[in-house]
């Protein structure tokens, strides 16, 4: 990693995504009350391939901030991202349709990543025996428990193989069986060259990550 991580990361040779120098701000209410709160003042952050990174800070730190931008879903007030292929983005909030099963949202992403029919299923498929819920198959997001529509919602991420993997607490709801499972998932794309960076509260986790970036006063610190 860089010796200091709120430079330019651009030229870290291996690096598969990039933010360099990132701001975003927030504001609210309406003038004379309008107030501006800083969230990321020139955070930078890389990722390699074969590397497993931990985003961690305090609520409010700007992690999902970070992400958003990162995947493109948020333009940032300044800073720029780079990216060298498909992200695989898991968000801390599932965005699913509760009148579709499982197997339709598998259907739909498919289509949104481009993903030929017999690809789909073999990922698909393979995808329910890992977090082993296969048996939901067919039943409607609105019948699904929490821990189940985690394991969708990492699915999805997971369905297209991608190089880059930005999981934003995507174990929160799991049992033990399904976290170690998730871990597992984890390795086996780390080994395959995917990097992956997961927002985590764990500190229990920090052992797993081959490094920690922290999120503190709007700065990207290792």
């Amino acid at each position: 990693m860089s010796a200091n991580p709120n430079a330019d990361p651009s030229a870290l040779t291996g690096a598969l995504l990039t933010g360099t120098g990132l701001h975003q701000a927030y504001r609210r209410g309406v003038w004379p009350r309008r107030r501006t709160r800083e969230v990321l003042r020139g955070a930078s952050v890389s990722l390699a391939a074969g590397e497993v990174v931990g985003l961690v800070g305090e609520n409010g730190s700007g992690k999902t901030t970070m992400l958003r931008i990162l995947i493109g879903d948020l333009h940032p007030d300044a800073g720029t991202v780079t990216r060298t292929g498909p992200l695989g983005y898991c968000p801390q909030v599932a965005q699913l349709y509760p009148r579709l099963t499982c197997n339709e949202h598998f259907e739909l992403f498919a289509a949104a990543y481009r993903i030929t029919g017999a690809q789909a299923t073999a990922s698909r498929d393979a995808l329910y025996d890992e977090l082993d819920f296969p048996r939901y198959a067919d039943a409607r997001v609105a019948e699904l428990s929490g821990g189940t529509l985690a394991k969708l919602n990492l699915a999805l991420a997971l369905l297209p193989d991608p190089p880059v993997l930005l999981l934003d607490e995507p174990y929160a709801g799991f049992d033990w069986d399904t976290y170690l499972r998730f871990w597992d998932i984890v390795a086996d794309r780390r080994r395959s060259g995917c990097a992956v960076l997961i927002v985590s509260h764990f500190a229990a986790d920090q052992s797993r990550f081959d490094r920690l970036i922290t999120l503190r006063d709007g700065l990207a610190v290792p």
